[in-house]
């Protein structure tokens, strides 16, 4: 199983995605079994063959062999046909059991076709049957490195995703994986409303071209007004035509990466931390240390207490690092007397169990 498909599965309940993914992998070993099947019984039917006619007629191991292959073949025991009454009545025998493996091997055949034509059309269906219920999830325009390293990252979280890309063979990863796809282009409103952009939680646009990146971001703010939009620039003056055309934040994977190898070389201590903490999975690929952000709900136990009588960091081993209003005003390290309210985002630090922990006290 592909890092994406584990990743999705430790961190949701199974659904139709890892079950379908699960009956695509384990049709290989059946394929793999039928193979080797029919193998057998071609080389029995060739080998039984052979020691008859060696032995009943006295043939040389070669020629008992290509008088087999000929009887198999259907065009005769030898050009000659000269066969002793007893190896008259093996070749009728050898004949029938190579009629019978013949038939086997067409059906083997046959039943492989028709299992695959069926199976990638009740795929295809049940995946279109997927998209058109998904809601609160998170479309990737693109499936290259950079979409599926997002793909990754928001199947660890649990989150509903969806790709979009123009190119069957680049989305074939997330196929095999079990992810919806769509093969279509993203600059188009009919691909985008295909892919519920009502209905989602965020679009991260993650195509090669700056252009392309903005007419999905123009075409995505058209439909969806409110929805957050992430982008990816490649150049420089890109950035600025990105946010005119309304994204919400765009990260250019060139700048972020001369940041990170600035930060290892000078403060290599604080980017290994920052790593540690921003990844979904450590070195060894085990959860481990994670800043995530919570919201307050209206019936959270924390709401209307200060964070001194939530006490989070003694009781549930979370720290707590800002907090952010509604008004979107960021409260970095608050003060023990600061009262929490409904509808604001802590953001937290601490392992996968003790944040899913605060979440439940949080009433998410």
């Amino acid at each position: 199983m592909s890092e994406l498909s584990r990743r999705a599965a430790e961190a949701q309940k199974p659904s139709s995605r890892s079950s379908a993914f699960e009956r695509r992998r384990s049709s290989g070993p059946r394929i793999f079994g039928r193979a080797t099947i029919v193998a057998a019984l071609v080389m029995a039917v060739v080998g039984l063959g052979t020691v008859g006619f060696h032995v009943l007629e006295d043939w040389p191991w070669f020629h008992a062999l290509y008088g087999t292959m000929m009887t198999v073949s259907t065009i005769g025991a030898e050009p000659e046909n000269q066969l002793s009454y007893p190896g008259q009545v093996f070749n009728v025998l050898l004949m029938v059991m190579g009629f019978g493996v013949a038939g086997f091997v067409m059906a083997t055949i046959a039943q492989g076709v028709i299992e695959f034509e069926l199976g990638t059309f009740f795929g295809r269906r049940r995946m279109e049957k997927e998209i058109a219920r998904i809601k609160n999830h998170i479309i990737i325009c693109g499936a290259g490195r950079v979409g599926r390293r997002v793909a990754s990252e928001v199947a660890a979280r649990g989150i509903p995703l969806l790709i979009v890309e123009a190119e069957a063979s680049k989305a074939q990863w997330a196929l095999d994986d079990g992810v919806p796809v769509i093969v279509g282009d993203a600059t188009r409103e009919t691909t985008l409303r295909q892919a519920r952009i009502e209905c989602a939680r965020g679009l991260a646009s993650a195509v090669t071209s700056d252009a392309q990146n903005v007419y999905i971001v123009l075409t995505a703010r058209g439909i969806a007004p409110k929805l957050p939009i992430v982008t990816r620039a490649s150049e420089e003056d890109a950035e600025s035509k990105m946010l005119k055309a309304g994204a919400t934040t765009v990260i250019s994977p060139y700048a972020y990466a001369g940041q990170r190898m600035a930060r290892t070389l000078t403060r290599p201590n604080v980017e290994h931390f920052l790593n540690l903490a921003l990844s979904s999975l450590t070195d060894d690929g085990q959860l481990d240390l994670q800043i995530e952000e919570v919201r307050i709900s209206e019936q959270s136990k924390l709401a209307g207490t200060t964070l001194a009588q939530a006490d989070v960091r003694h009781r549930l081993g979370v720290i707590i690092l800002a907090i952010r209003s509604e008004s979107k005003r960021l409260d970095f390290n608050p003060k023990p007397d600061r009262t929490i309210t409904p509808g604001e985002f802590l953001i937290v630090m601490g392992d996968s169990q003790n944040l899913k922990n605060l979440e439940a006290l949080a009433g998410v």
